[in-house]
């Protein structure tokens, strides 16, 4: 039988999920008295990671409510409601700090080794129960390991284990995408643009679950785009990569069939969410500012463009730098303003070009941290380096789109700032993985580094 199990939680998966506390199920959920303390510093303040915090107290209050100390220290049932039906779970209760333990002991001035201590201790009165520490802090893992003491990364939502089994968007086929389907059944075509075939067909070729959206080419230029499907069938969107190649947004055609795929997901007014992820300089940010220019200004999709970025995983403002909110930001999103004068360096005038987008179509830099609440009405809405946030901030962040928007989320999972997160557990891998079978989303892997040929050999060698 299985023995009974305690998860004590670190501030940092508080802040991560502000609602972790109901993804324990049975188990019993213990909080520090450390922890609050820290909660409570870090609560204060327009930052995500004040409002993170806010909402793990709020989460905590809703739990304990009205409970007398001894109900806490006995643990308070956490209860949930799902379809209107209230689901009991384990118990929550509140650790003191400040017990005498003997044996392994760390400095308890630091945060982390007096949280360590405690439940040290805590282990030490219930012999019969497994006690786990759960933080994102590698570091913390290593010390309360090295002082005999259970810890684990929290993985609730974490998708996948691997990176390399994140979605890229496409599957690859070795020679030609019809042959190989003939092989297994033969295919009749009607010279339509879309294609229906058997959805046990499509599996047996590729070996591989897929999805609506995903693109799939071969070596004889054959792409395709899976447009729909259902239990049974199919259908495949007929495309090729001349066709694909010859795209043009802004001025910019795209370098290789990768950006192709982008820009074509990107383009489609069915598609409300698009998410890129590749090395620097495969060209996320061109891409999306071509796109995004061509869609405003010349076919007058959207209304506006706003472009925001994570400022050290959210957590520090922007600051005194003077100036407005877009005027504070600027110097976080060089990026797009190099890139909207590498689009008009060969123009007559490329300042002229430059100031002719600024008047007719001003784009909005935005905070993060003033995201939360505000909801955008037909906009055009780029977030960079999304890879530095957390599932729970990239939740904020696309649920402030409104009617007429589409968002487009661009990283690079091997350049994580953010402490506490990795490829895996990356606000970008979540979303990416989560909206792979949404009818309007989709997302590609970039290819290659298109900056330079000096770029290019950094990006492989060192």
């Amino acid at each position: 039988m299985e023995r009974p199990k305690i998860y004590v939680l670190d501030t940092n998966v508080l802040i991560h999920d502000p609602n972790s506390v109901y993804n324990f199920e049975e188990h019993d959920i213990m909080i520090p008295m450390v922890v609050l303390e820290e909660l409570d510093k870090l609560k204060v303040g327009p930052s995500a990671v004040a409002a993170d915090c806010r909402q793990a107290v709020r989460t905590i209050d809703n739990i304990i409510g009205a409970s007398t100390p001894r109900e806490i220290a006995e643990g308070v049932l956490i209860k949930k409601y799902e379809d209107d039906a209230e689901i009991v779970q384990g118990r929550l209760s509140i650790l003191m700090s400040g017990f005498e333990h003997h044996g392994h002991k760390l400095t308890s001035q630091i945060n982390d080794n007096q949280i360590i201590n405690d439940v040290l201790n805590f282990q030490k009165r219930i012999p019969d129960k497994d006690v786990i520490l759960i933080t994102k802090d590698i570091n913390m893992r290593l010390k309360a390991r090295g002082c005999g003491l259970s810890a684990e990364d929290y993985h609730n939502d974490q998708l996948i284990t691997d990176i390399d089994r994140l979605t890229t968007g496409y599957h690859r086929i070795d020679g030609s995408f019809w042959e190989q389907l003939d092989a297994i059944q033969s295919q009749t075509l009607t010279g339509e643009q879309f294609h229906t075939l058997p959805k046990a067909l499509l599996s047996q070729l590729l070996g591989s679950k897929f999805f609506i959206n995903q693109f799939i080419l071969d070596e004889k230029e054959f792409v395709g785009r899976i447009k729909a499907v259902d239990e049974e069938w199919v259908t495949l969107e007929l495309l090729n990569t001349g066709l694909l190649m010859r795209q043009k947004c802004w001025g910019l055609n795209p370098r290789d069939i990768f950006q192709a795929m982008a820009m074509y997901l990107i383009m489609d007014p069915e598609i409300d969410l698009v998410s890129l992820n590749g090395p620097a300089g495969s060209g996320k940010t061109i891409l999306a500012l071509a796109c995004a220019l061509e869609l405003t200004l010349e076919q007058k999709s959207f209304k506006r463009i706003i472009a925001t970025r994570s400022t050290r995983g959210l957590d520090e403002d922007i600051g005194f730098l003077p100036g407005t909110e877009t005027e504070k930001m600027t110097p976080w999103l060089g990026a797009f303003t190099d890139n909207l004068e590498a689009l008009h360096a060969e123009d007559y005038d490329p300042s002229g070009s430059e100031h002719y987008v600024g008047s007719n179509m001003p784009i909005h830099f935005k905070s993060l941290n003033f995201v939360r609440g505000r909801s955008f009405q037909n906009s055009f809405l780029i977030v960079d380096e999304a890879q530095n946030l957390t599932p729970h901030q990239i939740k904020t962040i696309i649920t402030r789109a409104g009617e007429g928007t589409k968002v487009l989320c661009m990283g690079n999972l091997a350049q994580i700032d953010t402490p506490y997160l990795g490829a895996t557990s990356s606000g970008l891998t979540y979303m990416s993985e989560r909206f792979k079978g949404f009818d309007h989303g989709g997302s590609i892997t970039l290819k290659g580094v298109a900056r330079s040929r000096l770029a290019a050999y950094a990006e492989k060698y060192l």
